[in-house]
């Protein structure tokens, strides 16, 4: 089925819209001080974006009028070229540094016109690819070897790069959003437990590897512990939060942004947005998450194909995840891992891979079927 039987999930676009929205002005309002006191001009990263915002949301449109089936071909190649651009970051001169303070990371593409983060185009073109062999391996999904194998060694070297970096918080994003389409398409239990354990041992053994990766594992089961060094990102997260009371300080107003909350722009925008809009406003942007998803979910189910299925779950999937480490992390729920909260944190990679998928799953919305598929009748039951 490859034609369009329906329109689009207007609701879809207007929730990501919003989350666009407040993303611009928690943008500007978190970041007035820091740009400032760096580059002398309180709307240095206000600027930057919002051009990144509209290049964004200009590939969602496009993306939303073309045919989802089109991609279908290409993810094997995608895959490939994604995993070209995760060795080039370990190059030096091409790989840059993410954060100045420490000079071992390395997460970014740096070349002439180009500031481009790898991992995040991989957790987009993983879900294309998993779908699609998904959809190609749908009888033989039973079988480890000729129907899972081929998948999981892709995912594996991609987790090994992004390890490298070294990034373990998107590799966990990206190994949960495997297992979650898996999940879906019918994967043996015995076989997702396999896997848990083998994520789970090569997590804590990547943990144990580094010094500084153990010292946040420790302020996260004690935030006391080592509260100038160590712990002190985190404890100020928690006193934004817990300053915001019932109603927030008020927008624009938060004490924690005057250079007390490191980097509080990009991976802990959430402090800020609970400090200044309070308990109610951070409801609000976790509704507005909640609702996404449905609608994501929804519109998957509505898909007249199996591909369609999978794809449409594993974007809802990755957005839903990645905002709910974020969120963990801020709420000192699980260590630090530095993840940007979906369409709301500073960052041009994150936000124009996930408006992207955006566009690819308000076109999934379109294509709804006059009955529940076969795969669907077999899924439910499975499940039930």
């Amino acid at each position: 089925m490859n034609g369009h039987t329906g329109k689009p999930d207007h609701l879809l676009l207007v929730l990501t819209l919003l989350l666009v929205a407040v993303g611009i002005v928690m943008v500007y309002s978190s970041s007035v001080i820091v740009a400032q006191e760096r580059y002398h001009t309180s709307s240095f990263f206000l600027k930057r974006h919002l051009f990144r915002a509209l290049l964004g949301l200009l590939a969602l449109a496009v993306m939303m009028r073309i045919d989802y089936h089109r991609w279908e071909g290409l993810a094997g190649f995608g895959m490939l070229l994604s995993l070209m651009l995760l060795s080039l970051v370990l190059l030096p001169r091409i790989g840059l540094n993410g954060h100045q303070s420490d000079s071992q990371v390395s997460r970014h593409i740096s070349l002439p016109m180009l500031r481009f983060q790898p991992s995040e185009l991989v957790k987009l073109v993983m879900v294309f690819y998993l779908a699609r062999q998904l959809t190609r391996k749908e009888k033989l999904i039973g079988d480890f070897k000729q129907g899972l194998l081929p998948s999981i060694c892709v995912i594996g070297i991609s987790l090994l790069l992004i390890v490298l970096e070294p990034d373990l918080g998107t590799a966990i994003v990206i190994g949960l959003l495997a297992i979650t389409m898996f999940l879906v398409a019918g994967v043996r239990w015995l076989h997702l437990l396999a896997l848990g354990t083998v994520g789970l041992a090569g997590a804590a053994a990547f943990v144990l590897s580094a010094p500084y990766r153990m010292r946040r594992v420790l302020t996260f089961l004690d935030p006391t512990w080592d509260p100038g060094g160590a712990s002190y990102q985190l404890r100020q997260s928690l006193i934004s939060l817990g300053s915001g009371g019932v109603m927030g300080v008020g927008l624009g107003n938060s004490r924690q942004k005057l250079l007390f909350l490191p980097e509080p722009h990009t991976d802990f925008v959430f402090s800020i947005l609970g400090e200044e809009l309070g308990f109610i406003g951070v409801v609000i942007i976790l509704s507005l998450f909640l609702l996404l998803a449905w609608r994501g979910i929804r519109a998957a189910r509505q898909a007249g194909d199996r591909f369609g299925f999978l794809l449409g779950v594993g974007i809802t999937a990755s957005i839903f995840i990645n905002m709910a480490v974020n969120v963990a992390v801020v709420a000192s729920l699980c260590p630090t891992t530095g993840l940007p909260l979906p369409f709301i944190s500073y960052g041009g990679s994150s936000l124009l891979m996930n408006l992207i998928g955006m566009g690819v799953l308000i076109n999934i919305s379109r294509g709804h079927a006059r009955k529940k598929p076969p795969w669907a009748r077999r899924r439910t039951a499975c499940a039930s």
